[in-house]
């Protein structure tokens, strides 16, 4: 039986794109017996009580988690949070980075404070790989995101909140993906524009991000940041995958974006352990009561690069990933 059967669970940012993958899954195995969706727009919200024909366990919250009073009512009766709000586009970030602060770094404090005063019992929050030796200001947010909601642990000793993050990388079929983007543009015989083509990343479906962000529920004790052991791809491999044959052209790399990604940063190899399917990147203090889980030591100076990866997927698995989610 999942940790989460006869829960109240709420997800923020809950209807964006992994945010309605997340819903359909614990409606449909994981016996909740409520689910809340915080988030700013109401026409999304709309659509998605329609995706799922009012389901009467869904519940919806209009509101910003830069509003701290907003998110303490709709804390109130949560077991469970899985944080998903947050602006998340690199160059946007860069033009207006105090909104992305607000949002990502003050707006995760006030979640972190609502889940403690509302007796949440578990968060999980997302984070994604532009946090692990940022070079822009998203990612920047993001791993402040990250180190609060890690160190809230200690924040919250007395409490029974726990805290943990998930991190990982591009996630097919999200939006903004770049897929039917390049597919519009070769229907049309178009060249499809590459910012370079030695780029590298790390590929995760929407269905796997969702099993991921759920089996932490009942692996964590708080403190923890989860990666999980995915493959790679080559961003020149997808673009055959997408349009065989198709013309391409570099554009040069966007600002604040890297080459390749990074998941796991070598400083932090001291502290992380190999579970197998995922790694784990343990607190730097303890103090809650935090035991480690049992795993394997990485090499010191170990690093999680897309491009040095032993994970890999060809044209071909990338073609059958993508009709996949079609």
């Amino acid at each position: 039986m999942s940790i989460l059967s006869g829960s109240s669970v709420l997800i923020t940012g809950g209807t964006g794109s992994l945010g309605k993958a997340l819903i359909g899954e614990l409606l449909a195995n994981h016996d909740v017996r409520r689910l809340a969706i915080f988030s700013r727009d109401e026409l999304k919200q709309l659509e998605v009580r329609r995706m799922f024909n009012d389901d009467p366990r869904l519940r919806f919250f209009i509101g910003d988690i830069r509003d701290a009073a907003r998110l303490r009512r709709a804390f109130h009766g949560v077991d469970y949070v899985i944080h998903a709000a947050a602006l998340k586009q690199v160059d946007t970030a860069e033009y207006n980075p105090s909104e992305f602060v607000a949002t990502n770094i003050a707006g995760s404090q006030n979640v972190i404070d609502a889940s403690i005063d509302s007796g949440v019992k578990k968060v999980v929050a997302l984070s994604t790989d532009k946090a692990s030796s940022p070079i822009n200001l998203y990612g920047a947010t993001k791993l402040v995101g990250d180190r609060l909601f890690i160190s809230s642990n200690h924040y919250a000793a007395g409490y029974e909140t726990r805290f943990a993050v998930v991190r990982y990388g591009n996630v097919m079929g999200s939006r903004g993906s770049i897929v039917p983007a390049w597919r519009a543009l070769a229907e049309r015989g178009e060249s499809l524009p590459i910012t370079d083509n030695r780029m590298t990343r790390f590929w995760i479906t929407i269905s796997q991000a969702v099993g991921f962000v759920l089996e932490s529920f009942e692996s964590m004790s708080g403190g923890e940041l989860y990666v999980p052991r995915i493959p790679s791809m080559r961003i020149t491999d997808l673009a055959e995958a997408i349009a065989p044959g198709a013309r391409t052209h570099e554009i040069g790399i966007r600002p604040g974006e890297k080459l390749h990604e990074e998941m796991i940063a070598p400083d932090d190899s001291r502290r992380t352990l190999n579970l197998g399917s995922r790694y784990v990147v343990m607190p730097h203090i303890g103090g809650w009561g935090y035991e480690a889980p049992a795993g394997t030591p990485v090499e010191d100076g170990f690093a999680y690069y897309s491009n040095t990866n032993d994970l890999w997927l060809s044209v071909d698995e990338l073609r059958e990933m993508i009709r996949a989610n079609d």
